[in-house]
């Protein structure tokens, strides 16, 4: 029987992998590897930094695939998302069958955590769903961008008896959550938070967060802070060729 890994490396820095990845990523035969061209790849050499510094055993094989490209502006969100998820469990299906042998393991290096706003899991159960080929799988969990973010500015997810809610930048735009004081959010290419510059909120903003390039903005969410957010980030887009940043926003709790 194969089997999988779908192994959390954290969010950018390689010290966020846990003692059960290391444990893990030396049981591996093969790794799969998505390219996602040139201009993130920094991605793939973090992924080859990790198995340079970790990886002990000898005789393992990293095995690269071509990232299907995503529409980004899609006339319709959900049906885009369905057709991209579908052209890459074709890659995974393909990777799995052809490039991992019976009673070999493979694993797919994730970024942060596979449970949060990723669809490694979800791809890997399409694979199974379709029986092409057999395989178990595990997932071992990791250091998600938001426990990163709220680690390096020193501050909680959520405040003492209330509330927080995981959201993306698409639904945030549809207004702040009901019965939520803490919103972290994921996936927002447009900075949503401008719309909320006049609630008397705070916003904890990170970039790049654990690598050389990181990234931090903190204070109370005003026009001039949104500004230069958006400033920094447009800049460091253009530097790097790509961009992950998180944020968290913050109702302050009545004295």
């Amino acid at each position: 029987m194969r089997k999988i890994y779908a192994i959390g490396i954290g969010a950018g820095d390689p010290e966020h992998l846990t003692v059960q990845a290391v444990d893990r990523l030396n049981r591996v035969d093969v790794f799969f590897v998505l390219d996602k061209g040139t201009a993130k790849a920094d991605l793939v050499r973090l992924r080859q930094e990790i198995l340079e510094r970790f990886v002990t055993r000898s005789g393992y094989r990293v095995v690269t695939a071509q990232d299907p490209e995503r529409d980004r502006t899609p006339p319709d969100y959900r049906a885009a998302v369905a057709d991209w998820h579908q052209l890459r469990t074709d890659v995974y299906e393909r990777l799995i069958r052809d490039e991992l042998r019976d009673g070999e393991t493979g694993a797919f290096l994730v970024w942060g955590d596979p449970s949060l706003y990723d669809s490694t899991i979800a791809l890997v159960e399409a694979v199974l769903a379709r029986g092409t080929v057999a395989f178990d799988y595990e997932v071992v969990p990791g250091v998600s961008s938001v426990a990163a973010l709220v680690a390096r500015h020193r501050t909680t997810m959520n405040q003492i008896g209330r509330a927080v809610q995981f959201t993306t930048g698409r639904r945030l735009s549809q207004g702040w959550p009901a019965d939520a004081d803490d919103v972290c959010v994921l996936l927002d290419a447009h900075t949503t938070f401008d719309r909320f510059t006049d609630q008397g909120l705070w916003i904890f903003w990170g970039a790049y967060v654990g690598t050389p390039a990181e990234i931090l903005l903190s204070g109370p969410l005003d026009g001039s802070l949104a500004e230069q957010i958006r400033e920094t980030r447009a800049e460091a887009r253009k530097r790097h060729g790509w961009i992950m940043d998180t944020y968290l926003l913050r109702r302050p709790q009545e004295e």
